[in-house]
């Protein structure tokens, strides 16, 4: 969770703890400081001191998620258990964590996105959580049906990370509009839309086809 404590700021300023300041004024206030300097004078701090770490309130905001995507990433590796996994299990604790620690800050996470309001603005303040996210997924390498052309695989592996960010946005979605105890109508989400995706792209039974086929044809005309 992302914790504001003013006596800690002023020890030492930095892209968290501005952020921490930052969260904990727009909670308060439910809209952004009227400029810098003054959001800089509350904290006692040079205006410059800002600048070296953001470039506006808005880059601020667009640091949220990709803040909590590397602190989920972290509790992830901590796990000893993590690294045995397969894909599909890493799939499933990444979001769990993720969406937990979205939990943790629900009011900041429905702040930024204006309560869950679609457009180019919003979607902005995505940018770097997609690209960390697209990695994240590349990382997992997941297999497909192996076409022996190169162009045809990066273009396979581009659709996966592609779909991938696009159910992780209906998961955001869902979260955002989930009104269950404890948001478990999103758990449940989560864990039915994940088993699917992969039963989706697994692909094995068809690749057996294709090795019978192959085995077949070579062995035809062999006759």
């Amino acid at each position: 969770m992302i914790i504001f404590d003013k006596n800690k700021i002023m020890e030492k300023v930095d892209s968290i703890s501005l952020l921490a300041a930052y969260t904990d004024y727009v909670m308060l206030n439910n809209k952004q400081p009227s400029s810098v300097y003054s959001f800089c004078k509350d904290l006692e701090i040079e205006e410059n001191e800002f600048y070296k770490y953001y470039s506006s309130f808005d880059a601020i905001e667009e640091s949220v998620f990709p803040k909590i995507f590397e602190d989920s990433i972290a509790l992830l590796k901590d796990s000893d258990e993590y690294e045995g996994y397969d894909k599909k299990t890493k799939m499933l604790s990444f979001y769990f964590t993720y969406f937990e620690n979205l939990t943790a800050n629900r009011s900041l996470v429905m702040y930024v996105l204006r309560g869950g309001k679609v457009d180019l603005k919003q979607m902005l303040k995505l940018k770097k959580l997609r690209t960390l996210f697209q990695l994240f997924v590349k990382s997992l390498d997941i297999q497909v049906i192996d076409i022996p052309k190169e162009n045809v695989q990066k273009i396979q592996d581009k659709a996966i990370e592609e779909l991938a960010w696009g159910q992780f946005l209906l998961t955001l979605k869902f979260w955002m509009e989930d009104v269950s105890p404890s948001f478990e109508k999103t758990d449940v989400f989560i864990e039915k839309s994940v088993h699917a995706s992969f039963d989706l792209i697994n692909l094995a039974p068809f690749k057996n086809i294709i090795d019978f086929g192959k085995f077949f044809w070579k062995e035809k005309m062999k006759m």
